[in-house]
């Protein structure tokens, strides 16, 4: 199932679409980790702090105004 992960940073959202759910997951795990460590195409990317993080399924409307 892959959906929208939506990352609360320090001073930043994050919105990842297109992932698989086990992608969320990894991430939530390390919240509150000081390096959270995801690899997103093929390549390992360090989100830092996150905190916390939702998951939307499919994809978001943003015309819609989100």
């Amino acid at each position: 199932m892959k959906g929208t992960a939506i990352l609360f940073q320090e001073r930043n959202i994050t919105f990842i679409e297109d992932v698989e759910h086990s992608f969320f997951e990894n991430i939530k795990e390390q919240c509150d980790c000081n390096n959270c460590l995801c690899k997103l195409n093929n390549k390992t990317v360090d989100f830092g702090t996150v905190s916390p993080v939702f998951w939307h399924e499919d994809e978001i409307d943003w015309a819609y105004g989100y």
